[in-house]
């Protein structure tokens, strides 16, 4: 477990130091926020009571999700995972005595902390400052925010297998340029990320609750305002559970089986 530690620490040291970058992307948040917040106010303007969340519960949301958006999103990648085996460096990861599946794993899950840790202090704390219902209200009591933070962890967990999936499937292609883009497109929508999920009509929602994407995001950014609670919310922490066992399992066997037939090739 140490050895693996290490690889996390390391990655999450060296994530730390692209400040530039974090910037950027506070600001793009920024502009993202307020944009979708704007657009869904004239929704609300015609009749709040037709939606199934506040316009508070809404903005909240919107603002978590722009927070914590490198934690939970499936469009973050590590590159140099990515290109691990097309590139042949895989052959030195073979050398070593570690499982590459944990390996990768703990590296992607540090590059997600430091890049959520650079951005999301600066989007809360202005979240925060604005007047309702276009900020951040506080979490709708003490239990809400323990329960946001358990399921925030679930929702990384679960982002983490999904995408090791992704680095998995490098094994058997030649690229993964295809795949990745369209997993983090399938995974924009079907996460919440364009449209929270419960705008979604009934029928619907209902199976998109089930599916891995929603353990992502929806769980943890409705778990905070209170819209998801009592057995609801146990159920969906559970599914939380389930899918990140499911898609870990999944990608260690997959793993498994491709380190014993990969071929490294050129020099």
């Amino acid at each position: 477990m140490g050895k693996y530690f290490s690889f996390f620490r390391l990655r999450l040291v060296t994530g730390l130091q692209y400040r530039t970058a974090a910037f950027g992307g506070i600001i793009t948040q920024f502009f993202w926020g307020f944009m979708r917040i704007i657009a869904l106010l004239a929704f609300y303007e015609s009749d709040p009571s037709a939606y199934p969340l506040t316009l508070e519960e809404t903005s909240a949301y919107i603002w978590l999700q722009q927070a914590f958006l490198v934690l939970l999103s499936a469009r973050i990648f590590d590159g140099e995972i990515l290109n691990a085996v097309k590139s042949g460096s895989i052959a030195y990861e073979l050398c070593r005595p570690v499982r590459i599946y944990d390996m990768w794993f703990a590296r992607e899950t540090a590059v997600r902390l430091s890049g959520a840790w650079l951005r999301c202090i600066p989007v809360l704390a202005v979240a925060l400052l604005l007047p309702n219902p276009f900020g951040l209200s506080a979490p709708a009591d003490p239990l809400c925010f323990l329960m946001f933070i358990l399921t925030l962890t679930l929702g990384l967990l679960v982002a983490v297998a999904y995408n090791m999936l992704i680095y998995v499937s490098g094994f058997y292609t030649v690229s993964t340029d295809g795949l990745k883009l369209l997993a983090a497109s399938v995974a924009d929508f079907l996460t919440g990320g364009l449209i929270p999920l419960p705008f979604f009509p009934g029928g619907v929602r209902q199976v998109l609750e089930l599916l891995p994407y929603a353990a992502m995001q929806n769980v943890p950014l409705r778990a905070y305002s209170g819209n998801l609670a009592g057995e609801e919310l146990l159920r969906a922490l559970l599914l939380q559970i389930f899918w990140f066992a499911a898609l870990t399992i999944a990608g260690k066997l997959l793993c498994d089986h491709a380190e014993k037939r990969i071929t490294v090739q050129g020099g």
